[in-house]
């Protein structure tokens, strides 16, 4: 109940709520208030540090969130963050996510190098 009021609070003040979810929190834990959210993060890492690799499993869970917001017919965005890559953005977007975070592999090495190698795969 303490999640749902702060929920409400937060739409009270006219502002978008969301919830994070760590790597080996249920879907479940969220089942009952995602119609009350516009954003689910997955963190598909445990949260801590940089540079850690992306957890597979969570893609899955990525996917079956996006399976449950379409059954439900809600429209709630779906932000990944951690390990998101060159390598795997393409499977995790695929899975749902609408909203990526990728942090070393845009700040390690070029910058402007890095972000233009993920528009272009973005663009594929």
């Amino acid at each position: 109940k303490h999640l749902d009021r702060t929920i409400e609070a937060i739409k009270e003040k006219g502002l978008l709520a969301g919830v994070a979810l760590n790597p080996a929190t249920p879907l479940s834990a969220i089942e009952w208030i995602l119609s009350k959210v516009d954003m689910v993060l997955i963190m598909s890492v445990n949260p801590g540090f940089g540079g850690q690799k992306l957890i597979p499993y969570t893609v899955e869970k990525v996917r079956a969130l996006k399976k449950m917001i379409d059954e439900k017919g809600l429209k709630i965005d779906i932000e990944v963050d951690g390990g998101v890559n060159l390598e795997n953005v393409t499977e995790v977007m695929d899975a749902g996510a609408n909203i990526i975070v990728a942090g070393s592999a845009v700040f390690k090495g070029d910058i402007s190098e890095n972000v233009e190698r993920f528009l272009d795969v973005l663009k594929e």
